[in-house]
């Protein structure tokens, strides 16, 4: 402080001391004329610097350069330097807003920020995909005037925030399930986050239908076991009856033996993490053993043909890929009437993986049910599917199979012409045969 105080009395004080000296050496009017005139020059430069000043302030023209003399550069350089250490704030600033609008905008739920009107002041991206919403044209806009859902509508107008409000067929497509609910925060603000819960909700239907399918499927030949026993017990019957009633409850617990398994086949499928790539899965004797299973299922009620016309084996897990290869045909021989023509074959495909393909002359499937019959339990024909014996989760044990070993199963049908199904290995999981 006594630094600047020096710098802006020094001229004053040197123009009154030059005065008093001349006045000294020649008269006072002489002094006072040129302390006068040396004071007007002095004013003048004043009125010019201050004038310079505001001129760059008003240009924000105050850094980088040193302007005037005496207090004036002082003030120059305070101004820069206070400027450098607002500047480099502000920068900091900017960085922290630029990086939380990149947090936000990364995360995969909605955001809306709405003022005390309920106008949308801001919203993030994925609110396109939830609400349609554009975030920079329908800024200030009614966030219930872009939100036509009735539900919505009233929820923002009872003003119950305290539970989220979940709602159908969301987005593009209408095909989101959305969990929105809302926060006040500051003056009467507000915070909509949205939440895609599409997956959940499928995930927990799928669950319930599990329970509801696997109930089903025990229940019947419980229902059936329960029946025989009941009548054994109470009423006297021949020995020819009691052996067909006994081999039709062993067939009924054979059946439920086979779900079970299937059950924990599917369980360890799920949990287990992918298949190694040091085991190596022999085709050639593969194929011996699923020719003597399907001619042994068949019972010569088919034309079954095997080809292996590579001499190409997998890496994997040989008892995971002989469930899935056992599956796709017994499915073939299962769904064939009797006389029709079944072909197994291990071939290139146009990768340089290979492909195990199964075809069939069987009852084919429509195109509506292809998309989902790996799902667990589902069947196109359900009274058929139990008179051959089928539990619905041999192709959801396939799919699973053919994950794991980075391969992928490809259906094509046509009904009354018969089916393909193919998995393809990609070329990482073959090795030439011995």
């Amino acid at each position: 402080m006594p630094r600047e105080i020096f710098k802006a009395l020094f001229f004053p004080f040197a123009i009154c001391l030059i005065s008093f000296i001349w006045g000294e050496i020649f008269s006072f009017s002489a002094a006072f004329y040129l302390g006068f005139f040396v004071l007007l020059i002095y004013s003048f430069f004043q009125a010019w610097y201050k004038i310079n000043f505001l001129s760059n302030l008003q240009k924000d023209d105050l850094i980088g350069k040193k302007r005037g003399i005496g207090i004036w550069r002082e003030i120059y350089d305070q101004i820069e330097k206070k400027s450098k250490v607002w500047r480099q704030a502000v920068l900091q600033s900017e960085v922290q807003y630029n990086q939380f609008i990149q947090g936000i905008q990364a995360s995969p739920n909605g955001l809306i920020m709405l003022d005390e009107v309920d106008h949308i002041e801001w919203c993030n991206n994925i609110c396109r995909d939830h609400f349609r919403l554009d975030p920079f044209k329908d800024v200030g806009q009614p966030v219930t005037f872009l939100l036509r859902n009735p539900q919505f509508i009233s929820y923002m107008q009872v003003r119950d925030f305290t539970r989220p409000l979940h709602l159908d067929y969301m987005g593009e497509q209408g095909s989101l399930m959305l969990m929105l609910q809302v926060f006040p925060y500051g003056e009467n603000r507000k915070l909509l986050l949205s939440q895609d819960i599409t997956i959940l909700k499928k995930n927990e239907s799928m669950r319930q239908d599990f329970v509801a399918n696997v109930s089903h499927e025990l229940r019947t030949p419980l229902t059936v076991v329960s029946g025989f026993l009941e009548t054994l017990r109470d009423l006297k019957i021949s020995k020819l009856d009691q052996k067909r009633y006994v081999d039709l409850m062993f067939a009924q617990t054979s059946r439920m033996m086979t779900l079970v398994e299937e059950l924990l086949i599917l369980t360890r499928l799920d949990s287990s993490p992918l298949t190694s790539k040091t085991t190596k899965v022999h085709i050639e004797d593969l194929f011996e053993k699923l020719i003597l299973d399907a001619k042994s299922l068949s019972q010569d009620k088919h034309v079954i043909e095997a080809h292996r016309l590579i001499n190409m084996d997998i890496l994997g897990a040989e008892s995971e890929i002989f469930s899935a290869f056992s599956n796709l045909i017994v499915n073939a021989i299962r769904y064939t009437p009797e006389g029709g023509a079944i072909t197994f074959e291990w071939k290139a495909d146009r990768e340089g993986g290979a492909v195990f393909s199964v075809k069939d002359s069987g009852i084919g499937i429509a195109q509506d049910d292809i998309p989902r019959i790996t799902e667990r339990f589902y069947r196109v024909d359900r009274s058929r599917s139990r008179d051959t014996g089928g539990t619905g989760l041999g192709l959801a044990i396939v799919k699973h199979v053919a994950s794991r070993h980075n391969a992928s199963l490809k259906i094509e049908s046509e009904l009354s012409i018969g089916s393909t199904f193919s998995i393809h290995f990609p070329k990482d999981r073959l090795v030439e045969a011995d």
